[in-house]
């Protein structure tokens, strides 16, 4: 085979790829996850994930990209921060009229995520 036929085919494999993870995209609920469900034009006023990243699970959605699993979800305040447990709803905080999240969302997102960790020991 030629250089521009393997060329070819690694596109289509990567497009494919590309496009079974898009069409199979869910939350990921495993173990403990923080997802937080936001659109484009208030993303000044989420929070950022990336402490919670080492240890969590964490996912930011937009509603312009995955409007199926806000509707599965039932989100009606952007932006939504929910903590699952083992795929079941252990917290969820929602912003205000001001579409910012509480000041203390880090504080709840603490000492919830405490709580589970020490019913796992």
């Amino acid at each position: 085979m030629n250089y521009q036929s393997n060329k070819y085919k690694l596109c289509v494999t990567i497009l494919f790829a590309f496009f079974v993870t898009l069409a199979t995209s869910q939350i990921n609920k495993d173990d403990i996850s923080i997802v937080q469900f936001s659109a484009k034009f208030v993303s000044a006023n989420e929070l950022s994930l990336s402490v919670y990243a080492k240890d969590y699970n964490t996912q930011t959605l937009y509603i312009s990209e995955h409007k199926e699993l806000f509707d599965k979800e039932k989100i009606k305040y952007l932006p939504t921060l929910i903590l699952y447990n083992e795929g079941e709803r252990v917290l969820v905080i929602t912003s205000d009229l001001s579409l910012k999240l509480p000041t203390d969302a880090v504080e709840q997102l603490d000492e919830e995520i405490n709580n589970i960790l020490k019913t796992k020991f």
